[in-house]
């Protein structure tokens, strides 16, 4: 299978989204009313390993852009 701009764009760009909403979503809890309720999901641990893909398969999908394959 030959790896092409499109398969790695993709899923950077659903990665980039989950970042997105895992930040959204820990800026939620921070700055919550009710201390005590605090929720089950830790999202930033989710934002930091969703950004993480997301910068190394959009940096790995535009250096293969760039080289022109």
């Amino acid at each position: 299978m030959e790896v092409s701009v499109h398969s790695l764009a993709i899923p950077g760009a659903i990665a980039a989204a989950i970042a997105l909403a895992s930040w959204l979503g820990d800026y939620r809890r921070r700055i919550r009313k009710n201390p005590d309720a605090v929720g089950f999901v830790d999202w930033t641990t989710l934002f930091f390993f969703a950004l993480l893909a997301a910068v190394l398969l959009l940096g790995s999908a535009a250096r293969l852009w760039m080289q022109g394959g």
